[in-house]
């Protein structure tokens, strides 16, 4: 009789891939999935899909609005006293000569491939220049961000605390007054007041957030101000509508004051946080107003942000260096609506669950 077979030898014990020691989906576990399928994640990718065309149309229309300026770009560039020769030359050298819509198709290509190009006027790389220039113009954006707020909500509140009262007519007599000053005329009284009369506060220049925190806040509070107060004004009247109007007609205010609740308790716990919603939105929609003004004023303040640098390439046809600073501006606002439309579900969670279920 044949002897049985014994069992097969062994073989050698499989090896792990080297570098493969990532989880796949399926073994990330019930938080893993719960992050992949979040509402906030979804309206996340989408809303980053549709600023595609979004950046796309406004730089066109801006290398559209570039190019139909009167005058010659490389007469431009070279000055009056350059001789055709050196015009042509410049064209060549720049693809000036080249159609329109080459010319945008090549800068577009280097973006996608993350090349910005280089300024036509100095040659350094764009890269450098918003290195250079944008943390100064960010620094100037948040504080009059933090300016405008921190003033529009307790002046918002305390006027529809009591609508009509004297707090309610002082604060509209004073955003009446800051609603009808321009940011620029705003600037120059500030500078004569401050500056000039009162020497408590520079009219120009600009101190490094690295060299002197006190300083770089001097530096900056001007220019803030001049923006900030103006829509500080606006913030205030169109918040404390939103809080009077809450106060006066929603079921949650009555239950409140049944309940034996104080009145300031809520205005600042109920009506408030209510009124958020369509604060949230202005701020984000206004944020490209605010832009155009720093824009306006850094040069005024002589700051060394983007907004010089922007108004002095239009001047110089310098078409580069305008396209990238619109394209990061125009970023710029996309997130910061994006962040708005995220921030609704903070405030509310019925809005989180309603898109979980749909």
């Amino acid at each position: 009789m044949a002897a049985e077979a014994g069992p097969a030898p062994a073989g050698p014990p499989a090896q792990e891939v080297p570098g493969d020691h990532s989880p796949g989906p399926a073994q990330w576990g019930p938080a893993g999935r719960a992050v992949l399928t979040s509402p906030a994640l979804r309206l996340t990718g989408r809303r980053l899909l549709s600023a595609i065309p979004v950046l796309w149309g406004v730089t066109f229309l801006t290398f559209v609005v570039m190019n139909v300026l009167p005058g010659d770009a490389a007469q431009q560039l070279l000055g009056a006293n350059a001789t055709p020769a050196e015009v042509r030359a410049l064209e060549l050298k720049l693809h000036l000569n080249e159609p329109f819509w080459m010319r945008y198709w090549h800068w577009l290509s280097g973006v996608l491939s993350g090349h910005l190009g280089a300024s036509l006027t100095s040659g350094q790389p764009v890269t450098s220049i918003l290195a250079q220039r944008l943390p100064v113009t960010f620094e100037l954006m948040i504080y009059t961000f933090l300016v405008s707020v921190l003033l529009a909500v307790p002046v918002a509140a305390a006027a529809a605390h009591r609508p009509g009262g004297l707090a309610d007519r002082l604060s509209m007599m004073i955003s009446m007054a800051g609603l009808s000053i321009a940011p620029y005329v705003l600037a120059l009284v500030l500078v004569l007041v401050f500056a000039v009369d009162l020497r408590v506060l520079p009219a120009i220049g600009f101190v490094p957030l690295g060299q002197s925190i006190v300083g770089n806040i001097k530096s900056l509070t001007l220019p803030a101000l001049s923006i900030g107060l103006p829509l500080a004004c606006f913030y205030t009247r169109l918040l404390r509508a939103d809080i009077v109007e809450q106060m006066q007609g929603e079921d949650y205010v009555v239950t409140a004051r049944a309940k034996g609740v104080a009145p300031w308790q809520v205005l600042i716990r109920h009506a408030l946080r209510n009124s958020m919603f369509g604060f949230l939105t202005v701020l984000g929609l206004n944020l490209g107003t605010l832009i155009g003004a720093l824009v306006i004023i850094e040069p005024i303040f002589s700051l060394p942000g983007i907004g010089q640098v922007l108004l002095q390439s239009i001047s110089d046809r310098d078409i580069t260096v305008v396209e990238a600073v619109v394209l990061v501006f125009a970023l710029i606002v996309v997130l910061a609506n994006l962040l708005t439309d995220l921030l609704y579900a903070v405030l509310d969670p019925r809005i989180r669950y309603g898109r979980a279920s749909s």
